[in-house]
């Protein structure tokens, strides 16, 4: 049931989540390359502000129009993934100019619509970064569960000639498919590996500390190892 409580309003909770905004992760955001307004409060925090709230959709959006990333982190979890219908669904990812709030607006949102699979074919032939971005996560996400519905060959062939030259924004999922195929279906487990190497995509790429390098080849030979010991 949505939430009418009248002490949420826009002004106030803007304003609540700019007070506790640090410093820390507000550099962290520059670094990692955020656009537009933030105000670098925690995520577990929106998490809190969220569960006051509630489900309210039509306080969601008015939170997603300010384009504040933070507003839109919160209005991601106010959102019922049912209650959008595809068309404001593909307005919404297009929308989107920070990765934070793409990977939440993914998890909570796009992969937990009952169309995803319509939504996925058609990403998948766009030509806008983010929408692109969604629709490889999906697909990652269909490697896992659902291989024996994809056609990996074709798959593999497009990453092998696209993922290079890719913008940053699909890339990454476009990384994560790859290696997904590469840990979870043997055999086309050498030509992920193959791929990943040829590439060379994060090759370079410093980990932090404790992380596994999103570097295909690394990735799926860890992985494919630590599965071999459960």
């Amino acid at each position: 049931m949505t939430n009418h409580n009248e002490n949420f309003n826009l002004e106030t909770t803007l304003d609540e989540m700019k007070s506790i905004g640090t410093e820390l992760l507000r550099k962290h955001y520059m670094k990692n390359g955020a656009t537009g307004e933030y105000y670098g409060t925690k995520k577990g925090d929106i998490r809190k502000i969220a569960k006051k709230i509630k489900n309210n959709p039509l306080f969601a959006r008015k939170l997603w129009k300010t384009e504040i990333l933070e507003a839109r982190l919160l209005a991601t979890l106010l959102l019922k993934p049912i209650d959008i219908e595809l068309d404001e669904m593909e307005e919404f990812v297009k929308s989107i100019k920070n990765i934070q709030v793409a990977d939440w607006f993914n998890a909570y949102i796009v992969k937990k619509h009952p169309k995803k699979e319509i939504l996925r074919e058609k990403w998948m032939k766009s030509n806008n970064p983010m929408l692109l971005r969604a629709g490889w996560n999906l697909t990652s996400i269909k490697v896992v569960k659902e291989p024996e519905s994809l056609e990996m060959s074709s798959i593999l062939e497009r990453i092998e000639n696209e993922m290079k030259k890719a913008s940053p924004i699909e890339q990454w999922t476009m990384n994560t498919t790859l290696v997904e195929i590469g840990i979870n279906i043997p055999k086309y487990r050498k030509r992920a590996l193959d791929i990943g190497e040829s590439l060379g995509v994060y090759s370079d790429y410093k980990a932090p500390k404790g992380c596994t390098t999103p570097f295909a080849p690394i990735w799926i030979k860890e992985m494919v190892e630590r599965n071999k010991k459960k």
